[in-house]
């Protein structure tokens, strides 16, 4: 059985997990939090989703590695790629973003279609469409690749957001009263798409959903750490500054940024051997 005292272990290809590591922040205050970000190979959503597999398994083994007592795969892509075949192997609680995702839209849409914004990757799994299909719901789904660099540029609130989104969205369905916002970068631009949507149609958050399944799902293992002084720990693939400017631009950098060479990642694979995963997905 895990300890209670140890980590929580979360990864994405990047910033966008900063908001599930902040929202986890809020819910679970303290609770010791240990972040990889994947930025040298990144973006994940436009790379085959057996190299993201890969990926993901390397980054579950070093995090199990470090003793982590869950893990909280805070990328989409990742999420749609590994799961649920990672959590299977692996002796400690996972989740993803996509399964609180689509439970939070099937409770809150009122007939209509669900939209699902996302990566490349996302829309092309269907990992947000399918279980919403076999829920009967109708579903309209739209890759926005430009969203991600529209909110690390730090211009989600502006006129070429806004430009970009009607780009995207100038076909949607009329019907539409839900959407997930599919990609953990997407809450950035939350103000461009309330307006572009207007009033009526919900926004799923799934960063804020998934930490709150993490939390009931903690809670009811008897894992949630007691009152304490928690940490937060950045581990970051690529470069220190570029993670450190853009965090601060999505809002939240807590804790301590420290670099993560990919060779460390390798030398944990032996865990969940990545390479052997790979070479089956592509088979």
């Amino acid at each position: 059985m895990p300890n209670a005292l140890a980590p929580i272990g979360v990864f994405d290809s990047g910033v966008g997990g900063l908001s599930v590591l902040r929202a986890l922040a809020r819910v679970l205050p303290y609770d010791d939090l240990l972040y990889v970000g994947d930025t040298a190979r990144i973006p994940y959503g436009s790379k085959p989703l057996a190299m993201v597999r890969a990926f993901a398994d390397e980054i579950a083994a070093y995090l199990l590695a470090r003793g982590v007592k869950a893990l909280v795969v805070a990328c989409n892509t990742a999420s749609a790629a590994a799961l649920p075949a990672l959590a299977d192997r692996l002796g400690v609680p996972v989740w993803g973003v996509v399964e609180p995702g689509v439970a939070a839209a099937l409770a809150a849409t009122r007939g209509g279609t669900v939209g699902v914004l996302g990566t490349l990757g996302t829309i092309g799994a269907n990992a947000y469409q399918a279980p919403l299909e076999r829920a009967g719901v109708a579903v309209w789904a739209r890759a926005c690749p430009l969203f991600v660099p529209i909110v690390e540029e730090g211009v989600s609130d502006g006129e070429i957001a806004a430009l970009v989104a009607h780009h995207y969205l100038r076909d949607r369905p009329k019907d539409v009263d839900t959407v997930i916002l599919g990609c953990t970068h997407y809450p950035a631009l939350i103000h461009t798409l309330r307006a572009a949507f207007g009033p009526d149609v919900v926004l799923v958050d799934s960063a804020e959903t998934t930490a709150a399944v993490v939390a009931r799902g903690l809670a009811a293992v008897g894992l949630a750490a007691p009152p304490r002084t928690r940490s937060v720990s950045h581990l970051v693939t690529g470069d220190l500054a570029t993670y450190r400017h853009t965090a601060t631009a999505l809002g939240w950098l807590e804790g301590d940024v420290t670099p993560l060479a990919l060779s460390e990642l390798g030398a944990s694979a032996g865990v969940v051997p990545s390479a052997n995963l790979a070479a089956e997905a592509v088979r």
